[in-house]
């Protein structure tokens, strides 16, 4: 095995939080707001099924092929040939993917902190720290997100706690006057962001106790729902039906926090949040499709590609969209039914794949003994 580290399962369900909880913190309440709209609260719950569904998917996979990757098995599921291709094909959505989320960090910090700080300057930094995260390995990953994850969720309550008096019940009413459909629409988008829950399957081999791996799964889709609900719920009952006018509605929340004269202006906080969830969410992300790059390569160590895998980042953080508006009409349009179609789709395919050659095999070993 390239990794020699080990993670207990709660550690792989923190970790997994801010890596998909992170950039939908901001982005995920506006672009629900506009199709849901007074039901946009509804939709995580709807989305969470793909989280679900992706945890399951990949802990029966790591059922059949305990020790190997979602790289791995495809080459044993499909054959050198095509497992390779189908191999190459997932590196590079992890490439667009990651690409993808450091441009959705850079737009953040550029547009609302600085914005007179290159682009390349705000990818570079934090990749750099991220290379540091993802050369030590998996266990250094997983501890940086037991001390980070904790003080994150806790600053976000207490944003929660502080918008109370602000909040507007009224704004969710009518509820469901459309019936169902608005929020089953409103699910679409963040289905996509539920469906990375297939990351796990670059985890689980790593597990001190695998079987405890499904627990610990859903036990972290159930969590990013209760925050994504409760991010949609305090939008809805702020900003109404101006939710989805905002580009990022919690940053904006933040700034109506005023407690006594003393508490005001709490951006920092939400950057801080922002910036240490993103931290955890691209490590993860670099961290397994390093791995994968090196188990499709066969080398011995993932180690060497860290630094040049972190560069082609920064490029492809640069490259995955010409601004933000551009990046946000793809990440509403298009790119939910790319992001399922790889990360579950095709994972399905391959368990039906798995089980019926087991099955075969099974079957003709039954015959010839």
């Amino acid at each position: 095995m390239i990794e020699k580290g080990k993670i207990s399962g709660s550690q792989m369900a923190i970790m997994m939080n801010p890596a998909i909880f992170a950039t939908v913190l901001l982005l995920v309440p506006a672009i629900t707001a506009k199709h849901a709209k007074q039901d946009m609260w509804l939709s995580p719950i709807w989305s969470s099924l793909m989280g679900f569904l992706a945890v399951f998917l990949a802990y029966k996979l790591n059922k059949i092929y305990p020790k190997n990757t979602l790289i791995e098995y495809c080459e044993l599921i499909l054959g050198k040939v095509l497992g390779k291709i189908l191999g190459a094909l997932y590196l590079f959505f992890y490439f667009h993917i990651t690409g993808i989320i450091v441009r959705e960090y850079g737009e953040f910090v550029s547009g609302t902190f600085l914005p007179h700080t290159p682009m390349l300057f705000i990818f570079g930094t934090m990749i750099l720290v991220c290379s540091f995260a993802v050369y030590g390995g998996l266990e250094v990953i997983g501890r940086c997100s037991e001390m980070i994850v904790p003080v994150v969720l806790l600053l976000y309550l207490v944003i929660f706690i502080m918008l109370l008096k602000d909040l507007d019940i009224q704004n969710m009413f009518p509820f469901m006057a459309n019936g169902i459909a608005p929020s089953l629409k409103g699910s679409i988008v963040p289905q996509s962001w539920f469906s990375e829950y297939i990351l796990i399957a670059f985890f689980l081999p790593y597990l001190t106790n695998r079987e405890k791996g499904l627990k610990w799964g859903l036990i972290s889709v159930t969590s990013v729902m209760f925050f994504i609900v409760l991010t949609n719920f305090t939008s809805l009952l702020l900003f109404g039906n101006l939710t989805s006018t905002l580009t990022y509605p919690v940053m904006i929340a933040a700034q109506y926090i005023s407690m006594a004269e003393f508490l005001e202006h709490l951006e920092a906080i939400v950057m801080a949040i922002w910036v240490a969830g993103t931290f955890i969410k691209i490590s993860v992300f670099y961290y397994a499709l390093t791995l994968g790059t090196a188990q499709w390569l066969k080398l011995s160590d993932f180690r060497p590609l860290v630094f040049p895998i972190g560069f082609l980042l920064i490029s492809f953080g640069a490259w995955s969209a010409p601004s933000l508006q551009e990046l946000s009409h793809f990440l509403s349009t298009s790119a939910p039914f790319y992001f399922l179609s790889l990360q579950i789709i095709v994972p399905f395919i391959l368990l039906i794949i798995a089980l019926i050659g087991n099955k075969f095999f099974r079957k003709k070993e039954t015959t010839t003994g």
